[in-house]
């Protein structure tokens, strides 16, 4: 039986040393996508010559080239999949995949997302699991709902439920993006077994490591986590390297943004949801009651 089409997005800014695995993994993928959008965003380094070179012989990628500017942000990152998005409106697909420009992984991968996504009725967004190159590839997260956004796959009608995505200052609209999917009535899920080689740390353009996990607890912040959640968070990540002080950094740029009260640009509903799900998490880690997350009741979908 023929696979269902996909097409693909991918963000990228000034990705000359990875740019080039990602799309080596791509190309040769036992299942291509459609389309392949790739939204330079402003890069001023050899990235565009290295898009155009491989859509000479892969007529499915595309590069989209936006205005040069020095600054990232993950507001930009947003709006560039934005951008990617609106070039297949044309086209006919069933899934959505958006992909960074610094990953790598196994030539099947895609066709193993498709399969499972066959078997899983109401499954409206997965992925692999994205892992630092040099970290262990064993250590399994406690989160398996979430997936990130360097490799989350959708069906249509989930994408589409969506309504866009959230482009907060801060980052994470990749964890906004699965909880409203679950919000909206899809099933969510990381897929452990398939993964996927992150080329770089995670958000190294925001410095050091100390800066980044500082940066992780505004982001937090962010995304509505409360104190007692955050709290449990850091713990959890004690022995994470940088052992303590990492943990410690994220635990004061939290604690930062809840004593300023740093504005929240999340809506009401949703974030009501979110909290809701992280009570179920914190009550089944401590064993007070069996998990149990559904969907508030307005914004469940009609199951006829």
């Amino acid at each position: 039986m023929p696979f269902p089409q996909y097409i693909v997005v991918t963000p990228t800014k000034d990705e000359e040393r990875t740019i080039g695995e990602t799309i080596e993994s791509m190309v040769r993928q036992t299942i291509c996508p459609v389309r392949w959008v790739i939204v330079s965003d402003g890069s001023i380094d050899g990235t565009d010559m290295i898009v155009t070179e491989a859509a000479q012989d892969h007529p499915w990628i595309q590069l989209v080239q936006r205005p040069t500017r020095k600054e990232r942000s993950f507001k930009a990152v947003v709006e560039a999949t934005e951008i990617g998005i609106a070039e297949v409106a044309g086209l006919d697909y069933q899934f959505v995949g958006l992909l960074d420009s610094d990953v790598r992984f196994e030539r099947d991968y895609f066709e193993e997302v498709l399969k499972r996504f066959a078997k899983r009725p109401r499954l409206g967004l997965g992925g692999g699991m994205a892992v630092d190159v040099g970290l262990p590839r064993d250590k399994l997260p406690r989160n398996r709902m979430d997936v990130p956004g360097a490799v989350q796959f959708f069906t249509r009608e989930c994408f589409e439920s969506l309504g866009g995505l959230l482009a907060i200052p801060e980052g994470g609209w990749d964890m906004l993006t699965c909880a409203q999917a679950r919000a909206n009535g899809f099933e969510t899920e990381l897929f452990v077994d398939l993964v996927v080689d992150h080329l770089k740390p995670r958000n190294s353009g925001e410095g050091g490591v100390l800066r980044r996990a500082w940066q992780l607890g505004v982001r937090d912040y962010a995304l509505g986590y409360q104190p007692l959640v955050e709290a449990f968070k850091c713990f959890d990540r004690l022995f994470e390297r940088p052992i303590l002080v990492g943990s410690m950094a994220r635990a004061v740029g939290f604690g930062i943004s809840w004593l300023k009260r740093r504005p929240q640009a999340i809506p009401d509903e949703l974030l009501r949801f979110i909290r809701a799900e992280h009570s179920a998490r914190l009550h089944e880690a401590f064993g007070f009651a069996k998990r149990s997350i559904v969907a508030p009741p307005e914004v469940r979908p009609n199951d006829s």
